[in-house]
């Protein structure tokens, strides 16, 4: 084979068209049948029509991630070619090439209008708001909703097409039309962003779409994420209230010669055949009213009205970033049977994230109700899992009567595993029926199985929650908020990173967190922030950010950068986590608890406490180690109490997380070079540490808050003495006893809780919780019958009842990054995997694992087996990188890359 250059990447995409960075980050893998391959230099030269953009020359250098563009200013519109030239330590020399296409690359070069069609604006009412932390009544009115609108707009081409592009977005969600044909399979354009400030737009190849002569392009547009309503309180009008569209077509003849075609008042609308269409609700489409041929040239638009200019401006527009969402997956239902109640249900198989796409033959008029849920009863009937009468998840087909109709929801998604099916003419069969999973198009990067098969349930179960809830953005859960919470994707991220390549996908998200970013610092929970939760769209400021949660505007750039190398993700974010640990400090140094304020103005607050004080984050509502199972859950009856384990250890929980994020900015500043800055927060992350220590852990290494997730994650974030870790990590163990060897950890503290063990010296406490099948428990999980992951561990009772919580969570799939690295064996020790750890920790009940993962530079293997005493590990380093690998035996061998295979005896 010799050394082969493959999977060029531009900006994490391979072959991008329509991006708009001025300097796009270039990557590659290397492959050689060799063993010890290290790259030695590396030569990009970059090109456009023949004119050489930039050269580098020959680099003597390892990196193959991550380079950055540094030549000419990138021109709107341009086809570029990478050329590559890499060569080895072993005298090899290989070479290929890619392409990225600009989009837009200035304001000025939009020359479209938006465009509004004639419609009623959606109807707002603010909520009342429960409590100061921006939840909101769920019984809010605000239930009117309103057509998908249709554009269209013909025009004449003159001579033959060489090439064409379609620049367009949406205020909503659209797809578009050329000549009667959809120019992409992407669902759900432009996606969810905050989009006051950044609205995404998409660009299409329309060159075979496109003839000499008449031709016509449409855009059908509904309320999406702009209009329509979001959140657990369903609330419409989050950023306005009308929808609209943008568009402009830049076409080149044969002959050099260019054309321009943009929205703007010649453009003419109609409500179509969506009633409605809400990703919060369903979508109402009534077949009787489709004008298929409307964007057809020549169409009679009888009736169509023309539409209104409007001034938004183009400063928020930038190209799509990362993979879009689309159809990702289609599966058939697994079951149809006709419940006690006589409603006729289907089973998927799989709690997914998704619509229904049916056919169906009827009579004009007649109407299809298709009702999706996660959950049925102990006897097959329909039950609705979700709190909250507007989350109906509903689609209704209204047919036209002719022949076979087929119908696919176009602007919603649910998450459901069962479907209840009203009114569907004659006998349906399995074969009427596809199951249509979308998702954020992220390619798969890692797979995990062991010979224990509820192990191998598991981690299909965090793999399908993953994919229900990285659509567009980081979600909660699919079927109810659909909302970006901070906490559920900073818990999850090491996993997310392991099963997915999510590196452009949470880039993006920060994007939109650093926009939402207040000016004192504070992170709001939900990013894309829901300003319709609050008048006027501004959070009041007694409402507070939650520790733990803001804090994943350091943790998960961290995250990105331990897994991919990728420095600009901390570049990008530095001045966001900045801002955001010195609202922490400024609120700890001026904020006192009411208990202590009083004691102060009492004149009772000595100097030593006042000063320990300025240290310790112990004020306003967060969330604490939220769903700790003992506080939270009656096992029993199944009844939550979510909000008392955030008041059990709120005010113990922000400190804890204090020390954590002051410690990765410790390591970020080290990463950039920030000498200053590294001083700085190590000064301030070691006073935290002392007046942790000073206030909540007495002589003993005993922590005043006795709850396994308060001693998992001091022990974790180093907030015990040295001389008193043995103590509390005892503490621990002997907790998970009381507690019928089962975890008692929240949100916050469970993705530490194995590691702890572990590090202490409990790795068999650790398996046992692991391999644990009562509630609270992953394999409890199992063992009741689940396919993605729960919001709460007693979602399905012992006796079978289903309680009203969500079926599709994946934070406490945190679990995977452990299994991973400890069963599986596969961990980094540089970041992006340039240097691997293989250090698999084998229990007796497990006789073998295999893993692989995908890294930026290659794919990287690890699979052992057991027999008795008897292990075999083999391993597939990748070219260009180094590995240390550390057997179970007590044997560490450093290696390079290439294929290896180890047989030894463990030390029993």
């Amino acid at each position: 084979m010799g050394l082969i250059v493959s999977n060029l990447k531009c900006d994490h995409r391979k072959n991008p068209l329509g991006i708009d960075s001025k300097n796009p980050l270039f990557s590659w893998e290397l492959q050689s049948d060799e063993k010890n391959v290290l790259q030695s230099a590396y030569q990009i030269t970059v090109k456009s029509g023949g004119h050489i953009l930039w050269d580098t020359g020959r680099c003597e250098c390892g990196r193959s991630a991550f380079i950055r563009y540094e030549g000419e200013n990138l021109k709107s519109g341009t086809v570029c070619v990478w050329e590559l030239t890499v060569w080895d330590n072993h005298g090899n020399m290989a070479a290929a090439q890619a392409e990225f296409e600009t989009a837009f690359m200035n304001k000025e070069d939009w020359k479209a209008k938006w465009i509004e069609p004639v419609q009623t604006p959606a109807y707002h009412e603010p909520p009342q708001t429960s409590m100061d932390m921006g939840f909101c009544s769920i019984e809010a009115k605000d239930i009117k909703m309103q057509p998908a609108q249709m554009v269209r707009k013909e025009f004449i081409l003159e001579k033959q097409v060489r090439s064409a592009r379609a620049y367009a977005t949406a205020h909503g969600v659209y797809y578009m039309l050329v000549n009667g044909q959809r120019v992409s399979d992407i669902q759900l354009a432009p996606g969810n962003t905050a989009y006051g400030d950044y609205l995404e737009y998409q660009t299409y190849d329309i060159s075979s779409l496109l003839q000499p002569g008449s031709n016509a392009v449409g855009m059908v547009i509904g309320d999406g994420w702009y209009v329509g309503k979001v959140g657990i309180a369903g609330q419409s009008c989050q950023y306005g209230d009308m929808l609209g569209g943008l568009f402009q077509l830049e076409i080149t003849y044969e002959d050099g010669s260019k054309a321009v075609v943009v929205s703007d008042e010649e453009c003419t609308a109609s409500a179509g055949h969506i009633q409605y269409a809400d990703i919060y609700v369903g979508e109402c489409h009534d077949a009787g009213k489709e004008q298929k041929d409307f964007s057809m040239p020549g169409f009679g638009a009888d009736g169509w009205k023309n539409v209104t200019a409007a001034e938004y401006g183009y400063e928020n527009l930038r190209a799509q970033y990362g993979d879009p969402v689309r159809v990702c997956d289609v599966l058939k239902p697994v079951k149809i049977w006709t419940s006690p109640k006589g409603e006729i249900m289907l089973d998927v198989g799989q709690v997914v994230c998704g619509h229904v796409r049916m056919r169906v033959k009827g009579a004009a008029g007649t109407k299809v109700v298709l009702d999706h849920t996660e959950t049925i009863d102990r006897e097959g009937n329909y039950q609705c899992n979700i709190i909250g009468k507007l989350i109906l998840q509903q689609d209704v087909y209204i047919l036209k009567g002719e022949g076979e109709e087929v119908f696919e929801p176009e602007f919603t998604f649910h998450g459901f595993r069962y479907i209840r099916v009203s009114g569907y003419p004659g006998e349906m069969t399995e074969d009427d029926f596809d199951i249509l999973v979308i998702n954020s198009d992220m390619e798969r990067t890692g797979r995990f199985t062991c010979s224990d098969s509820r192990l191998n349930q598991l981690a299909h179960n965090i793999y399908w929650s993953q994919r229900g809830n990285m659509l567009s953005i980081p979600t909660d859960c699919p079927q109810r908020e659909k909302a970006g919470w901070t906490g559920d994707a900073q818990i999850f991220a090491p996993t997310a990173c392991f099963n997915m390549d999510v590196i452009a996908f949470l880039k993006r998200w920060l994007a939109n967190m650093r926009i939402e970013q207040r000016e004192d610092g504070q992170i709001p929970n939900i990013i894309p922030y829901l300003k319709a939760y609050h008048p006027n769209g501004v959070m009041p400021s007694n409402t507070h950010c939650s520790a733990g949660w803001g804090d994943a505007a350091v943790i998960i750039p961290w995250r990105l950068y331990e897994n991919y190398g990728d420095k600009s993700v901390l570049e990008e974010n530095y001045d966001m986590m900045k801002k955001w640990v010195e609202y922490i400090r400024f609120t700890a140094e001026n904020e006192l608890p009411e208990e202590l304020e009083n004691k102060l103005k009492e004149g009772k607050l000595t100097d030593k406490e006042r000063e320990r004080q300025k240290y310790l984050w112990n004020t306003n509502f967060h969330f604490g180690d939220w769903l700790t199972p003992s506080v939270s859950f009656n096992f029993e009856t199944g009844d939550v109490d979510m909000i008392q384990s955030a008041f059990k250890t709120m005010d113990i929980v922000p400190t804890i997380f204090y020390v954590y994020s002051t410690g990765l900015m410790i390591k970020i500043a080290e990463a950039l070079g920030k000498k200053e800055d590294q001083a700085y927060y190590r000064t301030l992350n070691e006073k935290v540490k002392t007046a942790f220590t000073e206030e909540y852990v007495d002589e003993n290494g005993y922590i005043q808050t006795n709850l396994q997730g308060i001693y998992v994650l001091a022990l974790q974030m180093g907030l015990i003495p040295e001389q008193l870790k043995r103590n509390a990590a005892s503490r621990l163990d002997e907790m998970i006893k009381e507690n019928g060897g089962k975890l008692d950890t929240g949100f916050l503290s469970v993705p530490f809780l194995l590691d702890v063990l572990c590090d202490n010296g409990y790795e068999k406490a650790a398996y046992d919780l692991l391999f644990q099948e009562e509630c609270p428990s992953w394999l409890y999980e199992v063992k009741m019958g689940a396919t993605t992951m729960w919001e709460a561990w007693q979602a399905v009772l012992p006796d079978g009842t289903n309680t009203s919580v969500s079926y599709n969570h994946y934070a406490f799939g945190c679990v995977g990054d452990w299994m991973y690295r400890k069963i599986g064996g596969l961990d980094k020790l540089e970041p992006g995997y340039k240097k691997i750890l293989i250090a698999p920790v084998p229990d007796e009940r497990i006789d073998s694992a295999e893993t692989v993962y995908q890294s930026v530079y290659g794919k990287i293997a690890v699979s052992w087996k057991r027999n008795g005493q008897n292990m075999c590990v083999e391993t597939v380093i990748p070219a260009n990188t180094s590995a240390r690998i550390k057997l179970p035996g007590g044997e560490t061998v450093e290696t390079g890359s290439g294929t290896y295979r180890y047989e030894y005896t463990m030390q029993m």
